[in-house]
């Protein structure tokens, strides 16, 4: 007989298959709405085909619109800021040093390196950023002006203090350049690495664990990830140089994520190595990789023979009226002014008065201070940043710090944890996370400014942006649940808790954790990294439209997104895509620190980028439903009806009615078969079944003890909206 299958919202993976009969079990780039699942949306690339990866990793995202009605985008990645407007991207990225040089290059025939030296040590370390322009000359090379004018660089080497070297597209093919021609270098402000690696903290002596003035080279041979030394033996590696590598104790350097202890020199051998310490992982490195000495690399209280430590770089962005407020993690703030009539062309500049070094930064609204959190006691000495220490400035001025009788600048040092971790604006307090606790901070006016509460404890923030605030409520993700507070705090109950939490990378991946909002759709989402991954490579998603404590819906994914922002701007929202094997970006030359892509999302049904379109494939699966026989004593009217068994009958589908609520294209339905909770799910044997919009019912020929319901499409042009199935079912004895 035919009978209804239906299932709640949400998906549970807490319990088997067999334990979770009448709910979704798994499911990707899907969502609920009203209680019924559904393909997410699409999504499309920003920028133009000429102009449209990004450099490094998307570490910030802020909408806002200027008193001209136009809209921007600032993008941080971890090498550049950027504004984004009209389908343009430009880069704004704030310049630490400008430098002209003459007798300024090096190449040699048949090689792509290009050495540039300076008069005097530089303060430029590998992968960082710099912009040449003003091109004189160069003799005996075929590269020219074209090669250099108002070309931004990625830095491959520093051999030494006064020496860089970037590569090029292609080789030299003249003579070689011997110090010949001149240049000016712009050098960009270090943001910081693309990944998080091993842990949280940074340096007493150099912010982000990294020493500033590390001396850098290459490697002179390739070194096998089950190779003791280069070559596959020995116990010495081979360097290009070891001029200013420390020659006596115990030493390190960095060859990717690798680090490698030593303990002399010889000549251009590095000797009495020991691979893959301080934590790190034996990796394999290539013939030219960057090798950094990492010796005065230290971790948080601790002294340089302790864990290897570094954060990634990231950005906290905002917006005081017209002007984009950006802040490097643990460095200096910016501003940049949008209603200038030649704002594109302008860069962001330091905000001057401001902290120099601070972990995170809010505009409060609607009195507007410019509000600094972990930041120095004495602005201006980076050495006094204190983790837990809160710094405003006075209304409605951005430059004045100093509190007086006379205005509403002032501090507020925390007490419960040992870093503030992240905060945002909520509906009429600002909130303010540490690793173990929320506090609320809320305008009071004079004499006090602010009134600093502490609203929960052991609920502490995993990374600096995962949480988000809709409708008065804030939501975030600890490093032991989810939680939600709207007047007082809540646990969220999850139902994908132990899959998530089971497999997160929260140890050298807790900064890579982010959260978005869609509120098209009801959701509060958290992209996050995965055991083993030190990149975002999955998703999970809470319905605040659908929820209610009883019935949580959540559902999991693999939709990876490094920044969210939501639509109120665009009308869609739009989000950051990290490519981390991928190196070409549009704008710098010699990029070895992957690629972001800006996307537009909810537009479509598949993904287009580069001007390729790619299927979205979406799928949903239930747990397993079994049957259970009725049989009837005494008679239709005086009968007694009894149950036998729960699974006890192995069950038979003769044919199954699909029901979908709006279908574009095909969608595939998957019957999956199991006689016990243990056996490997089959599929029947007809299946699977292609369903178009004009398919009425399906003959099948299904016969177990249990049977699942998997749902997806597997191409493009194809969406759905599950209604409620029915199934011809019959009891067909016990084996």
């Amino acid at each position: 007989m035919l009978q209804k299958i239906g299932f709640q919202p949400g998906i549970n993976k807490q319990l088997t298959p067999t334990g979770a009969e009448g709910q979704w079990t798994d499911c990707d780039n899907v969502r609920f709405r009203y209680g019924t699942p559904e393909k997410i949306g699409g999504w499309s690339q920003l920028g133009g085909l000429n102009q449209n990866e990004l450099t490094g990793a998307g570490r910030g995202l802020h909408h806002f619109v200027n008193s001209l009605g136009r809209r921007y985008a600032i993008i941080g990645t971890n090498r550049i800021l950027y504004a984004y407007s009209g389908g343009v991207f430009y880069d704004i990225h704030p310049i630490k040093s400008t430098t002209t040089l003459t007798n300024a290059f090096t190449t040699t025939n048949g090689s792509p390196t290009v050495t540039i030296t300076f008069s005097t040590g530089h303060g430029i370390n590998p992968q960082d950023i710099i912009l040449l322009d003003n091109f004189s000359t160069i003799t005996g090379s075929n590269f020219g002006a074209s090669d250099f004018n108002d070309k931004k660089f990625m830095v491959t080497s520093v051999p030494t203090t006064t020496t860089l070297t970037i590569t090029m597209p292609s080789n030299e093919t003249g003579s070689g350049a011997t110090t010949s021609g001149g240049i000016r270098v712009q050098h960009y402000y270090t943001v910081g690495s693309a990944v998080q690696q091993k842990g949280f903290g940074w340096g007493l002596g150099s912010w982000g664990g990294e020493d500033g003035s590390a001396v850098t080279t290459t490697l002179n041979g390739a070194l096998g990830d089950n190779a003791f030394g280069t070559g596959g033996s020995g116990t010495s590696i081979t360097l290009t140089s070891t001029t200013n590598f420390p020659t006596t104790g115990t030493n390190f350097i960095l060859v990717g994520t690798e680090e490698i202890s030593y303990t002399g020199v010889s000549g251009n051998d590095l000797t009495g190595i020991t691979r893959a310490v301080r934590g790190t992982t034996r990796a394999a490195h290539s013939d030219g990789a960057t090798v950094t000495n990492s010796s005065d690399y230290v971790a948080w209280g601790e002294a340089a023979s302790g864990d290897l430590v570094l954060e990634p770089g990231m950005w906290s962005l905002d917006n005081f009226g017209d002007k984009a407020i950006c802040l490097i993690h643990d460095s200096a703030c910016f501003e940049w002014d949008s209603s200038l009539s030649n704002a594109t062309d302008t860069r962001a500049t330091i905000i001057s008065g401001a902290p120099t070094a601070s972990r995170h930064m809010v505009v409060s609204t609607p009195d507007r201070h410019l509000v600094f959190y972990g930041t120095e006691t004495t602005i201006g000495d980076t050495a006094t940043q204190d983790d837990m220490f809160i710094r405003f400035s006075d209304q409605e001025d951005i430059n004045t710090y100093t509190p007086t009788a006379t205005n509403t600048a002032g501090t507020q040092r925390l007490a419960d944890g040992s870093q503030i971790r992240g905060a945002i604006r909520g509906r009429d307090a600002l909130y303010v996370w540490t690793d173990t606790a929320l506090f609320t901070q809320r305008f009071v006016g004079q004499p006090f400014t602010f009134a600093f509460s502490q609203v929960g404890t052991n609920c502490g923030l995993a990374g600096q942006n995962a949480c988000v605030e809709v409708d008065g409520a804030a939501y975030w993700m600890s490093e032991n649940g989810f939680f939600r507070y709207a007047g007082k705090l809540e646990s969220l109950p999850c139902l994908v808790e132990d899959h998530v939490y089971d497999n997160i990378n929260l140890e050298s991946g807790n900064q890579m954790v982010s959260a978005g909002l869609n509120n098209l759709f009801g959701e509060v989402m958290w992209f996050y990294p995965t055991s083993g991954s030190s990149v975002v490579n999955r998703m999970v998603a809470y319905n605040y439209f659908d929820s209610s404590r009883e019935r949580p819906v959540w559902t999991n994914g693999t939709l990876a997104r490094t920044m969210w922002e939501d639509s109120a701007v665009f009308g869609s929202p739009h989000a950051l895509e990290y490519d981390a094997d991928t190196d070409t970006s549009f704008d710098v030359v010699g990029n070895t620190e992957g690629r972001t892509t800006y996307y537009e999302h909810e537009t479509g049904t598949d993904q287009v980028k580069g001007g390729a379109v790619t299927a979205i494939t979406a799928n949903i699966a239930s747990g397993d439903f079994d049957i259970t026989q009725q049989t009837t004593r005494g008679g239709q009217s005086t009968g007694v009806a009894t149950f036998r068994g729960d699974g006890e009958f192995i069950m038979k589908i003769r044919r199954f009615i699909p029901d979908f609520i709006s279908q574009t294209g095909n969608t595939q339905i998957t019957l999956q078969l199991r006689d016990f909770p243990n056996d490997t799910a089959a599929s029947s044997a007809l299946g699977p079944f292609t369903i178009s919009s004009s398919t009425k019912k399906v003959d099948t020929r299904a016969r177990a003890r249990a049977i699942a319901l998997k749902v997806e499409n597997t191409s493009s042009a194809q969406s759905w909206k599950l209604g409620t199935f029915r199934l011809d079912t019959q009891p067909d004895g016990r084996r």
